[in-house]
């Protein structure tokens, strides 16, 4: 049925396609074209079936060929086995038989080992004795030859009373009592090799052929050590004071040996010089220097390739140094002793005076660093520390140096024109030296040290507002205990300004640009910004000496009395050009800033005067007389202002600067018209926004 289901399918699915390929009239002409066409794709296809049925009937005979060879091949194997049965059937049978003949061969194994070793057994004390005096001598491989006939006679003999169970313990007490001395001279061989090597890079220069024997003779035993532990894997066997193991002790005394090198180098203590670390480091680096220059020179040629001597001593070298290096930062360092031990661990041991010099050029990458970062990072935070606390001593004590010529009554020092002290000077020279050092340690450091300085510097600016403030309380006080106040206000002023400006040249030569460092660009902008609002602050009060003097004279300005006298104004210029001169030693720009600060305030002086109503001005006349006057009282200041400070003060009577707004009150106040009264209020209010028209209207 299933059969038929089939035909049925193919049946419909060929009508189908026919069906398709002669759906229009024009096909039926290529009919004989598709017939040629399914023609070639049934020979196509019967042939690939052809192919498959092949290759398939092939494979079937192959895998037949196998399972029958296989099949012989069990025969075999299973015929051989029989037999092998039927033989053990017999082997107990035999073994009894053969038990007599087993024994005389370990008798006669015995006697043989006994007579050949009977001359060593005999002369053991004799051999013990000459290999002593070949070892005092340093003839070390005669006395290994001698030793290595007595090991083998005593190994040989216990062996073979070994591989009898029922021995009688005597006979291994004996034997051992016999050779009891061997082990003596094996441990006096070994003594003196362990003398040669502790002094190996001072033999090695004078007799290199003392190292090669020494390394022969240690070689020969490990080979003797492998020999027996592997014996003693087959039979249980292993001979007294194996293994020996004395390639281990040759880097046993190699590290050693080391260790105490490098001990050695530290002679001196800060109790004895001042500069011991720096000795130390120095003596250390020389040592390394040359004993690694014998080893890949001199020792390399006398060992055998598998010790990878100088890898070895390098990195013997490295792990004792770095314990040393540990013990000495346990010992408290003190100031620059953190900067010797940090440059030498980051940039003298690994860079070109030692592992990188050309004579070792020795890459150490693979150790990994002599110090940890952990400990490279207490390092510099002891070191940080440390110079935190010499800032504050050193900035609390020119601090204390400034308040001191305060109040000492001497005048300051001038410098080009400008009053000043050398505080600013001294404190970034200070931290530019301490820069400069961490600079050759590395710039992570540096960072961190600029930070640091860049706070320190900042609470001085804080100390110092503090200090300048009650400076400035006590002379308000009393103005004759302090003779040169405003000389001292202006260093104070100029003072603050070279901070900034000292603070900016460091920041160029120290701040990598190429790192956005968020905290330094805060400590910064904060440290600028402490001076700056200080030098603002200092100029305030140093125009506030010279506006105590001025304030009875604006009292008198805009009064009945002031209409017939030039008297006030004629003060306060005299009073300000007098402080003027003082001025002049402050720096350009401080100047500038105080000289501006000073217009602004004259202006805001006077303008309060006019609004406090001192004078009624009842007629037009009046009003004219007293605009009139404040016209030229402004065009005075601003004459006075303009002397001081041609560049500043632009024009005259005042124009282009706030007392044109004095100007511009003393117009309206003459003024007759309504309208062009209201007009000129507007463009006043408009002009200046600090004028309120409910000023001007009351």
């Amino acid at each position: 049925m299933d059969i038929e289901v089939l035909e049925k399918d193919a049946q419909a699915t060929a009508t189908k396609h026919v069906i398709n390929m002669l759906q229009r009239p024009g096909q039926l002409e290529k009919v004989e074209q598709y017939k040629r066409r399914v023609s070639r794709k049934k020979v196509s296809v019967e042939a690939m079936l052809k192919t498959t049925m092949q290759s398939q009937l092939d494979g079937v005979c192959v895998g037949l060929g196998q399972l029958q060879f296989a099949l012989q091949e069990i025969k075999t194997i299973k015929s051989n086995v029989n037999s092998i049965h039927d033989l053990l059937i017999d082997l107990p049978v035999l073994v009894k038989k053969l038990q007599n003949v087993r024994e005389k061969h370990m008798q006669y194994s015995q006697y043989l080992t006994a007579r050949e070793n009977l001359k060593n057994l005999f002369s053991v004390p004799e051999s013990v004795e000459k290999t002593k005096q070949w070892i005092n001598e340093g003839k070390l491989l005669y006395a290994h030859h001698s030793l290595n006939d007595l090991e083998n006679s005593r190994d040989d003999l216990l062996y073979e009373v070994h591989k009898v169970p029922g021995q009688a313990a005597a006979d291994r007490i004996l034997l051992k009592a016999s050779f009891e001395e061997v082990e003596t001279a094996s441990s006096l061989l070994e003594k003196q090799l362990r003398l040669v090597l502790s002094r190996i890079l001072n033999t090695v220069r004078k007799e290199p052929s003392v190292i090669v024997t020494a390394l022969r003779i240690i070689d020969k035993e490990e080979k003797k050590d492998a020999f027996a532990l592997q014996r003693q894997k087959q039979s249980g066997f292993l001979p007294p004071g194996r293994p020996k193991r004395w390639k281990d002790m040759v880097m046993e005394v190699l590290e050693k040996s080391v260790d105490q090198r490098i001990e050695g180098t530290q002679v001196e203590d800060r109790a004895t010089n001042k500069m011991w670390l720096v000795v130390h480091l120095e003596l250390t680096r020389q040592l390394i220097m040359e004993d690694l220059r014998v080893v890949k020179t001199l020792c390399e040629p006398c060992f055998p390739s598998h010790y990878n001597i100088v890898q070895r001593f390098v990195t013997m070298y490295h792990n004792s140094l770095s314990k040393h290096q540990q013990n000495v930062r346990s010992v408290a360092l003190h100031c620059n002793e953190y900067v010797s031990m940090l440059s030498w661990v980051t940039n003298t041991y690994p860079g070109p005076e030692l592992m990188k010099h050309p004579d070792l050029n020795i890459n150490i990458q693979p150790l990994g660093p002599l110090l940890s970062p952990e400990v490279i990072d207490s390092l510099q935070n002891k070191y940080l520390q440390n110079m935190e606390d010499n800032y504050v001593e050193w900035m609390q004590k020119t601090l204390e140096t400034e308040e001191h010529d305060w109040s000492a009554g001497v005048r300051p020092e001038d410098q080009e024109g400008h009053f000043h002290t050398a505080a600013p000077v001294i404190i970034f020279q200070m931290i530019d030296q301490n820069l400069q050092v961490t600079k050759t340690i590395g710039q992570d450091l540096t960072d961190k040290a600029l930070i640091l300085s860049m706070k320190q510097v900042k609470q001085y600016g804080l100390l110092y507002r503090g200090a300048i403030i009650a400076f400035k309380t006590r002379h308000f006080e009393d103005r004759s205990q302090v003779p040169y106040f405003t000389h001292y206000m202006i260093t104070i002023v100029n003072n603050c300004m070279l901070f900034v400006e000292l603070a900016q040249q460091l920041k160029q030569l120290y701040w990598r640009t190429d790192l956005l460092n968020r905290e330094l660009t805060s400590v910064f902008s904060t440290l600028l910004k402490t001076f700056q609002d200080l030098r603002d602050e200092a100029a305030n009060w140093l125009l506030e000496e010279a506006f105590l003097d001025l304030e009875s004279h604006f009292q008198d300005l805009i009064t009945t009395k002031w209409l017939a006298t030039s008297m006030p104004v004629d003060t306060v210029c005299a009073t300000l050009e007098d402080y003027f001169q003082d001025y002049v030693h402050l720096r350009p720009r401080n100047f500038d800033y105080v000289i501006t600060k000073a217009v602004n305030l004259v202006t805001k002086r006077y303008i309060v005067t006019m609004f406090e109503k001192k004078m009624v001005l009842r007629t037009a006349s009046e009003r004219k007389t007293a605009g009139a006057k404040i016209v030229r009282e402004a065009e005075q200041l601003g004459a006075l202002f303009g002397r001081v400070a041609p560049d500043l003060i632009i024009g005259g009577a005042g124009c282009g600067t706030p007392l044109e707004a004095i100007s511009a009150l003393a117009e309206i106040l003459r003024s007759d018209d309504k309208e062009i009264l209201s007009l000129d209020l507007t463009a006043l209010v408009n002009k200046f926004p600090d004028i309120k028209e409910d000023m001007l209207l009351s």
